[in-house]
């Protein structure tokens, strides 16, 4: 349950960072996605080659490389992976739309293929530097930002990269032709002007402190890619297999079917000397394996038919990284701790449905959710138990509400359960003094409240109708987590079941919001709360087919505390409008919070190297496909791989 379940995660990835402060220090802190960050407070007259929140910035001009980066990683050799997510094949090469299931990895083949206009820093605040863009000018109005081209700036087939282009890319990714969590990041720009053949310019809808930095994360797209010989172009939204001409570092090598695909690493890449990639993609190919299932994939692993596995599952990693290969030291297996806000893992309600327009029901099925025993049988102790959408950060929301946070949600009053404004919402325990029969009593007095009650065998409404539901599942593991609840539902007469669905039949249903009940995992998309909020929780999305917005959330209260989270010009506003906004959410129950982990597990062959300098934070397979490296002698190969 662990991987990633929104589109967001599953269709784009970028690097992104932030500083805060966690338990009275300042931690440095990084993600991975479309991040969305807010730019300088004070004002910009003069180009300058970085972006950052508060105008502060870690690296100096003439900085060589991150300090995550190995600059001196040996840049060959190559590297076959798995399908660390749930497709077990693939029909397009376009992951900027909905159509079809992208290549693997996911949400990770255009890293390798596509390049944005900044490179965000993985270990401070908010910071971008020259990738594309070799400088940037926010005017002094916050109106606009204008970027300047690198010359050098290359597409994969050679062209020159120009301001014609990171127009086109903008019109494209902000069109109905993309994905809604595209069009919808760039719903605050109203539009890209040419300058002159270097320079473009971005002008906002309105002075949002995020818009510099969501144009900086625009990828860059050939207008070319799709274009037929007989020069007509495939509409944007229907490109699939067509050959990719790309921004990046890779290009497609090979296919093999639709379960594996090789990129392999241009030898001119142009950007590969600049100290935001020196240090980076150092395989020389990378293939991607789609195995059926996770069991023959782990086994697979073991033979060393590919060389990095990261593993979701606390008892495969407890029980079953043991064999020969383990103990003659080919393969090893570590844990990479986090210093980051954690995902919000868990169960969702898809209030669009009648029986879970009303808090109480909602709150009651929570509570039939015995986290505990289920941590204690099933995970080995291994996960703390998630309270917040905003884990383990500062953003996450404790005690009682202050009174900057009393200022934000006041207004919205009658809009909110009464508990937004008492003491942050516990998580649901079985443990003494508290128990699940206890648990239970409550869910039936709640029920009770808002019309439910036990007659003939089952939770009736005045109408006669059982309370009765069902969840949707696309991934071996999740049916134990899923009985325990359908197990003790079952106690006070409420009938909930299971059905097992392939992925392309699964997707589809999400992007429908076909389903009552789904397993999410709202990966940050940045180092703190931003723009992704909106997506996943605004009136607005709840309505847009193919949006993160899975529990169907429309709710004004919610719709005026991400205003304030997205208006926040300095940390502390930030913070207090993230804290309320938790509240809000948490206290509505629109999730049945399960659990998070505070690291990453990962299996690797013994001539897989990384980093000594574990960024503060990272998707693993993100982290792994950019900066590891093959310590094979040039010529040696990977598990499994044939070019």
């Amino acid at each position: 349950m662990q991987r990633n379940r929104n589109m967001t995660g599953a269709a784009i990835s970028a690097n992104g960072g932030a500083r805060l402060r966690r338990k009275g220090k300042w931690v440095g802190i990084a993600a991975v996605w479309l991040t969305v960050l807010v730019y300088l407070t004070g004002p910009a007259v003069q180009a300058q080659p970085f972006l950052s929140q508060f105008g502060t910035h870690k690296y100096p001009a003439n900085f060589t490389h991150f300090d995550y980066a190995n600059p001196d990683a040996p840049q060959s050799g190559d590297l076959v992976f798995a399908n660390y997510s749930t497709p077990t094949s693939f029909d397009t090469l376009n992951p900027f739309v909905l159509r079809g299931t992208a290549a693997p990895g996911d949400y990770l083949p255009f890293v390798f293929m596509f390049d944005t206009l900044m490179q965000r820093s993985w270990d401070e605040l908010a910071a971008s530097y020259p990738l594309i863009a070799d400088d940037v000018e926010v005017a002094p109005d916050k109106m606009s930002a204008t970027f300047h081209i690198n010359p050098a700036a290359r597409f994969s087939n050679g062209d020159p990269i120009t301001a014609s282009d990171v127009k086109y890319s903008y019109d494209m990714l902000s069109s109905k032709l993309a994905s809604p969590t595209l069009n919808n990041q760039f719903e605050i720009i109203k539009k890209a002007t040419i300058i002159d053949r270097l320079t473009v310019r971005f002008d906002f809808a309105s002075p949002d402190p995020s818009a510099p930095l969501i144009a900086g994360d625009l990828y860059i797209l050939s207008p070319k890619w799709g274009q037929l010989p007989n020069g007509k172009h495939v509409p944007f939204d229907q490109i699939a297999m067509e050959p990719v001409i790309g921004s990046g570092p890779y290009v497609v090598d090979h296919i093999n079917g639709n379960q594996q695909i090789t990129y392999r690493r241009l030898p001119n890449y142009w950007a590969r000397n600049l100290p935001t990639r020196r240090g980076m993609f150092n395989f020389d190919h990378v293939t991607f394996k789609l195995y059926l299932d996770f069991y023959t994939r782990l086994e697979a692993f073991k033979a060393q038919n590919f060389d990095v596995n990261v593993e979701y599952s606390s008892s495969t990693w407890a029980r079953k990284y043991i064999g020969k290969n383990f103990d003659n030291g080919k393969l090893k297996k570590e844990f990479f701790p986090l210093h980051t806000m954690i995902q919000m893992q868990g169960i969702v309600f898809n209030t669009r449905r009648d029986i879970f327009k009303d808090v109480r029901v909602r709150k009651a099925i929570s509570l039939a959710f015995d986290y505990d025993w289920l941590n204690r049988e099933a995970f080995y102790g291994q996960y703390p138990q998630t309270d917040s959408f905003f884990e383990d950060s500062e953003f996450k929301a404790t005690g009682t509400p202050s009174e900057a946070e009393l200022k934000l949600l006041e207004p919205w009053r009658k809009q909110l359960p009464p508990s937004v404004f008492g003491p942050m919402v516990a998580p649901i325990s079985t443990v003494a003094p508290h128990s699940l029969r206890d648990n239970l009593k409550e869910a039936r007095d709640l029920l009770a409240q808002a019309g439910w009650h036990y007659k003939d065998g089952a939770m009736r409404n005045a109408q006669g109708e059982p309370l009765k539901f069902e969840i949707i599942n696309d991934e071996v593991g999740l049916e134990r987590i899923y009985s325990v609840l359908i197990r003790n539902l079952g106690l006070i007469g409420v009938t909930m079941t299971m059905r097992d669905i392939d992925a392309a039949l699964y997707n589809k249903r999400l992007n429908d919001f076909d389903y009552d009940m789904i397993s999410v995992n709202y990966n940050p998309v940045n180092a703190f709360p931003g723009q992704e909020m909106q997506r996943r929780f605004s009136s607005e999305s709840a309505t847009q087919k193919g949006s993160e917005n899975y529990p169907g959330t429309q709710s004004p209260a919610i719709d005026g505390l991400l205003k304030d989270l997205l208006a926040a010009k300095t940390e502390d506003e930030l913070v207090t409008a993230s804290r309320a906004l938790d509240r809000a959410l948490m206290h509505s129950w629109y999730m049945i919070p399960t659990y998070y982990q505070a690291g990453w597990r990962i299996g690797y062959a013994n001539y897989i190297g990384h980093p000594k300098v574990v960024p503060d934070s990272y998707q693993a397979e993100d982290w792994i496909l950019s900066y590891w490296w093959n310590n094979r002698p040039s010529g040696g190969q990977a598990a499994g791989a044939s070019h």
